[in-house]
């Protein structure tokens, strides 16, 4: 089989390069959808913004997706108004992130485009998940990178067509068509077999007609305790306390905590991580849903479902829920102000504590852990995906949603990719200017 030929990619911020006329029409189709999806229903404030921006970024007009321009635009500020006081827009921001995410991880899923909006950015990433014969997925990013299907030769040059090209065009046209849905079914099929999805922890998380809750990190915790120097216990945070210590503080510090309070980010690595999972769990049909740490209550873990939790306790703190059944503990030393991993029952050439070179987004070696867990008392399973650093977390994340890199991993370390066994495994890798490489397995734990 031919395959059509991808065009090279293209920038938006170039006003040289904008986006087709039927590229902007399938987006705006796409972008209808999702406002009238569930996730948005009920939010008139967050699809306003959501239209907005996607708007803004395909028409390549990235001035306006800053801060008090979307303030000023999408709700109507004043001009001078004080961003550091209201806080709307990233507010509102953060909302979308999450039901973007919800969105998103329904199953059944098979859309053209996604849309996300990284932490800390008002400008929208767009992936187009079109694909030729060659199972590749062509990714366009609003503000960063598109790539077009259509070669040169089939784009058309003029809207005055006869029938002879019209006909040409409408047959390739489903040409496209055919190959796209072809492309489509072989990685549909490709997904569903056993090989890919019969790998621990999916085959005990996805084996089931359990839902599973995703609950992703709190950027704005770990930011507080960095800030201040105290530490948030699981307590602390289950009852809504969310600044150590604020007796300790000044009026100035204490207002700047809530400031930081506002908005519930998300972190920038989980919005992938969440992503590769929905995509597995559409496989089997699963049902996944996303939470932020801060929206969960301890009675919504005791339950028999099965739950996946992003981010050390210093960004999660319900993670310490399951910390102190695994031999690898994370632990905050207070002497270097920076999270370590300890090794509690240290095996023949480990060492007893794992302490990264590289500070978040920097350049160093870095530890993470996936563990495999039963829930506590309860029947479902728990997968916990963390890393000292985002990179940590994120690297991770990338190994453990992908099957067959996994189930190497696991071989290697005696685990039977099948199981029923449940693992805990330390990760090490290299981080460079926060893009994490040479991720490899230090030691691992059956039980």
């Amino acid at each position: 089989m031919q395959s059509i030929p991808v065009s090279e990619a293209q920038t938006l911020e170039d006003p040289r390069n904008a986006a087709k006329p039927w590229d902007v029409a399938s987006l705006e189709l796409h972008l209808n959808g999702v406002l009238e999806g569930e996730a948005f229903k009920g939010s008139h404030r967050s699809g306003k913004f959501l239209k907005y921006i996607v708007g803004r970024a395909v028409a390549g007009d990235f001035d306006s997706l800053k801060e008090r321009a979307i303030g000023i635009e999408v709700f109507g500020r004043p001009p001078g108004y004080d961003t550091s006081v209201d806080a709307i827009v990233r507010v509102t921001a953060s909302d979308v992130r999450k039901r973007l995410l919800q969105h998103y991880v329904r199953p059944g899923m098979a859309l053209e485009y996604q849309i996300s909006l990284p932490a800390g950015s008002y400008v929208p990433k767009i992936i187009r998940e079109s694909r030729s014969c060659t199972d590749q997925p062509v990714v366009s990013t609003a503000g960063v990178r598109t790539q077009e299907h259509l070669s040169a030769d089939l784009v058309p040059q003029s809207t005055s067509w006869g029938r002879e090209e019209l006909l040409r065009f409408v047959l390739t046209a489903l040409l496209i068509s055919a190959l796209n849905l072809a492309a489509f079914v072989v990685v549909r099929n490709r997904l569903q077999r056993p090989e890919h999805i019969a790998v621990l922890p999916w085959s005990a998380i996805f084996g089931t007609s359990r839902m599973t809750q995703i609950i992703t990190s709190d950027p704005n915790i770990a930011e507080i305790q960095g800030f201040t120097g105290g530490q948030i216990t699981l307590s602390d945070y289950a009852n809504h306390k969310y600044i150590p210590d604020p007796g300790l503080l000044t009026a100035e510090q204490r207002q700047f905590c809530q400031v930081i309070l506002r908005g519930d980010k998300a972190s920038v690595v989980d919005m992938p991580i969440v992503m590769a999972v929905g995509q597995l769990a559409q496989a089997t049909a699963s049902k996944v849903a996303v939470h932020g740490a801060r929206n969960i209550q301890f009675s919504d873990l005791q339950s028999d479902e099965n739950f996946i939790l992003l981010g050390s306790p210093r960004s999660n703190p319900w993670s310490n829920l399951y910390n102190d059944r695994l031999d690898f503990r994370f632990e905050y030393d207070t002497k270097t102000r920076k999270e370590v991993i300890r090794n509690v029952h240290p095996q023949t050439g480990e060492l007893p504590i794992y302490a990264g070179t590289a500070p978040g987004w920097a350049t160093g070696q870095s530890y993470a852990i996936m563990a495999f867990l039963k829930n506590l008392d309860q029947s479902g399973q728990v997968l916990w995906v963390a890393g000292h650093t985002a990179e940590g977390t994120e690297a991770a994340g990338k190994l453990v949603s992908d099957p067959p890199r996994l189930a190497t991993m696991l071989k290697k370390c005696g685990i039977r990719p099948q199981g029923p066994d449940h693992f805990e495994i330390l990760l090490r890798l290299n981080a460079l200017a926060g893009s994490p490489s040479n991720v490899d397995a230090v030691s691992c734990r059956v039980f």
